[in-house]
């Protein structure tokens, strides 16, 4: 009866346990009871007849001799672990009670979810640490390259319209230290033309994100600075980045700025590449010319996409222009990306001794002038004329006008040897007189009503 209501005491707990162990008063174990269903607790069948503390590892072996050494209250729940045989521990929580024929039933608990989280959460705060590291040392480095920076900086709340951060070349720009800057309502220390401007500036950055820097005065010494905003959002509401130039270099940047505004506005495409032919910048009439709607659909891409070639026309560019400062009146075609392909001539230039290697080309449609049919003159071109235009025109246009100019000079001089027979000359020359005919209208030889023999 008492074995009975200690197997039936064994299920019951096994029922709510995920495992049980009877084990007699030596420490062997009698009797194993799964209450769970995972293949690897399937280990401690063949744990019958064995010993308990040799099925666990050499750290959890003083742990089984305190669970096996329970009195009349149950034991704490200790945490033990069962060696497998892929190298891995299958920990399993164990707690201890003794039955009144000295035998010790065993609870356990299986731990490998526990386990798998307790090792997300340490993996987990371990890559936080990491990453709070890194922006650590990005916060290092923005402060110093903050600190360090020529140009003068300034973060405006785009709110409340006070300075919360200023490099210390602002604070000598603008007259006083950093301390003093901050909270500080911006603009300040501007005349009143100026404040105005500055003020319209900042609704218009605040509406489109950024635009055109304007000239402003200092309302004491009336000192000149280029201002430029651009506005900044972060976690905590949107800045404006506030970059003032200093008088000397104001005189540049509006120089500079007045040249990309001509370009950008030229009716000729212009278009800069980086030394291996990459797109680096265009102006609007390139983007027509190529029927794209942005800059950002063309940047870093190879422009022989659209001009010439591919790998032809722009690769003798390339060549010609490392080895010379320009090219001129280079015919090539252009395809947009829809339409027919645009016949064009281009000009560019090199600027690999800049601190910024680069190429710039100048590309304009090409403008054909008609050549009348009866100007004599005006087909045949000298040897020199020829050669001037190979790199500039495809070898297959030079080899056919060329053909035109030979084919041209022998029917002429058959009609003159012929006394201007077309007979005569059509068999002087091979042909039918049909296919002279014809040529000769290509031409605009002589009078074709005229059917003299």
């Amino acid at each position: 009866m008492d074995s009975l209501t200690t197997e039936l005491s064994t299920q019951l707990i096994a029922e709510s346990n995920d495992l049980s162990l009877v084990i007699d008063a030596e420490g062997v174990i009698q009797d194993v009871a799964l209450g769970s269903n995972e293949p690897e607790l399937e280990i401690a069948l063949g744990w019958i007849g064995q010993p308990w503390i040799d099925t666990v590892t050499s750290e959890s072996r003083g742990k089984i001799r305190d669970l096996l050494a329970v009195g009349d209250k149950p034991s704490r729940w200790r945490q033990v672990n069962h060696p497998l045989d892929d190298d891995l521990d299958l920990p399993i929580m164990y707690k201890t009670m003794r039955t009144a024929d000295e035998t010790t039933i065993a609870v356990g608990r299986d731990l490998r979810q526990v386990s798998q989280l307790q090792q997300r959460l340490l993996d987990v705060q371990q890559s936080l640490e990491r990453d709070y590291a890194r922006l650590h040392q990005a916060e290092i480095r923005y402060r110093m390259l903050f600190s360090m920076a020529s140009e003068a900086i300034l973060f405006v709340d785009a709110d409340s319209r006070k300075i919360v951060e200023a490099n210390p070349a602002a604070a000598k720009l603008l007259g006083g230290p950093v301390n003093k800057l901050i909270n500080r309502t911006f603009p300040r220390g501007f005349s009143d033309n100026s404040n105005d401007a500055i003020e319209d500036l900042m609704m218009r950055v605040r509406a489109a994100g950024r635009a055109e820097g304007i000239i402003v005065r200092s309302a004491n010494d009336h000192r000149s600075f280029r201002l430029n905003a651009t506005l900044v959002r972060r976690e905590d509401g949107p800045f404006f980045l506030i970059r003032l130039h200093a008088p000397e270099e104001t005189g540049s940047d509006d120089m500079t700025q007045k040249v990309l505004d001509v370009v950008n506005r030229s009716p000729d495409a212009f278009v800069v590449t980086d030394p291996d032919g990459r797109i680096t910048a265009a102006n609007k009439a390139f983007l027509d010319l190529c029927s794209i709607a942005t800059e950002l659909q063309i940047v870093n891409q190879p422009l022989d996409r659209w001009l010439g070639r591919p790998g032809v026309d722009a690769n003798l560019l390339m060549r010609n222009l490392r080895n010379r400062p320009e090219v001129r009146q280079f015919i090539t075609t252009l395809y947009p990306e829809y339409g027919e392909p645009i016949d064009v001539e281009l000009s560019a230039v090199s600027a690999l001794d800049s601190d910024e290697p680069c190429f710039g080309f100048v590309i304009r449609r090409q403008i054909k002038a008609s050549t009348p049919k009866n100007n004599h003159n005006a087909l045949p071109r000298s040897l020199e004329e020829m050669t001037d235009l190979v790199g500039r025109v495809p070898l297959k246009d030079l080899v056919r006008e060329t053909t035109d100019i030979i084919e041209r000079m022998c029917i002429e001089a058959a009609l003159k040897m012929t006394d201007d027979s077309r007979a005569s000359a059509a068999e002087m020359l091979g042909l039918s007189r049909q296919s002279l005919y014809v040529k000769l209208r290509r031409y605009g030889i002589g009078e074709l009503d005229d059917d003299s023999e």
